[in-house]
């Protein structure tokens, strides 16, 4: 057994806490963590959060990134590229922190490639992952730890609750992960047309023809100055959550930029429809909710890893940012392509946009019936 008194990691603490860290700190040791292990996590201030690491890395042997690129026969700069686009690199292709599971993506990265999918698209499709799955992993992580600890609790307390809570949520947040991307991608491809002249062509999974919407919040900016930062995070995260809720087949929610939401559809009529609903749930929020503004464009976009690319995107961004607070401003190819039926259009102007090459004639557009 360390002494771990002779260690100085007891330095400092006394009666509950002292006793809460030395039962801890002979916990792990028995259960192998190295004693300089121990010394850095006190140092740090993270000696609660090592039962977690644990937890969440499994059991096992531990690799270096090259006996990690050996086994799975990728490439050792591959690897660790593909790795950072994860979000997680190798900061020592040496140093032996790479488990079994590390190992385990590795081989099935080898397989993807084997089946003939260039190498710049896997690494691009994993930083979409990565970012994704980082936003989950803080999102769940916020969730841990703001509902399982209470003030006075010992680091024995946090270490047990936190590693307990890893073993009881990995194997359902996982379930959850997957059914959530079966789900989707089911959704996705149902709504994808594949045309005869593209399969002669051999065009499939170009260019696309989309209507894309930006919402965002007027004045976020300055409120951000005015109030603190927890109540600006929940301001912003009311709009992903009212975006969300609008959102329905066909129309998707590609992403959530602070202070903004874009949206895309395959049918222009039923994203107009979704702006119009995401402008009344924000007045529906009352006066201290800030106001809500959408710009619509349609047109040729590019699909890439999850987000959208194009004129049509340029545009809608540019039309966001002159509409009116409270209003939905669209292009000609909108309205074109939403149609009359149940919306009511009035000239907005034709501009010249920062970035879009031409004029642009605008309208606003209202439900059907709705009063100016």
């Amino acid at each position: 057994m360390t002494d771990f008194e002779a260690e100085g990691l007891l330095d400092g603490l006394e009666g509950e806490a002292r006793a809460a860290r030395l039962g801890l700190l002979e916990r792990l040791d028995s259960e192998g963590v190295p004693a300089a292990e121990l010394g850095e996590a006190v140092a740090a201030g993270r000696l609660a959060l090592l039962p977690v690491e644990r937890a969440i890395a499994g059991e096992g042997q531990r690799y270096t990134a090259r006996e990690v690129a050996e086994r799975s026969g990728l490439d050792l700069e591959l690897l660790r590229g593909f790795r950072a686009a994860l979000g997680v690199p190798y900061a020592d292709p040496d140093q032996r922190v790479a488990t079994e599971a590390d190992l385990e993506a590795a081989l099935r990265t080898k397989a993807i490639l084997d089946a003939g999918f260039p190498a710049e698209e896997v690494l691009r499709n994993a930083r979409t992952i990565g970012m994704g799955m980082g936003r989950i992993a803080e999102a769940n992580r916020e969730l841990v730890v703001r509902n399982l600890t209470q003030p006075g609790d010992t680091e024995k307390d946090v270490a047990d609750r936190l590693a307990l809570a890893a073993e009881q949520l990995l194997p359902l947040v996982a379930d959850t992960l997957t059914y959530a991307f079966q789900a989707n991608l089911l959704e996705q491809v149902k709504r994808d047309v594949i045309a005869a002249a593209d399969l002669e062509a051999g065009a499939l999974g170009g260019v696309v023809e989309r209507t894309v919407c930006f919402a965002d919040l007027v004045e976020f900016t300055r409120l951000g100055e005015e109030i603190a930062p927890e109540e600006l995070g929940l301001v912003a995260g009311r709009l992903e959550e009212m975006a969300t809720a609008v959102a329905e087949p066909p129309v998707r929610l590609v992403k959530a930029i602070g202070d903004a939401v874009m949206l895309v559809s395959a049918e222009a009529a039923a994203l107009v429809e979704a702006a119009l609903a995401l402008i009344a749930a924000a007045e529906a929020e009352g006066e201290e909710f800030p106001w809500l503004r959408a710009g619509l464009a349609t047109g040729a976009t590019l699909p890439q890893s999850g987000d959208y690319y194009g004129r049509a995107v340029n545009l809608a961004s540019r039309v966001t940012g002159i509409a009116r607070p409270g209003s939905v401003v669209v292009d000609a190819a909108t309205r074109e392509a939403a149609g009359e039926a149940g919306f009511a259009y009035s000239f907005a102007g034709e501009r010249r946009l920062k970035g879009i090459d031409s004029r642009v004639k605008l309208f606003r557009v209202r439900h059907a019936g709705e009063a100016r």
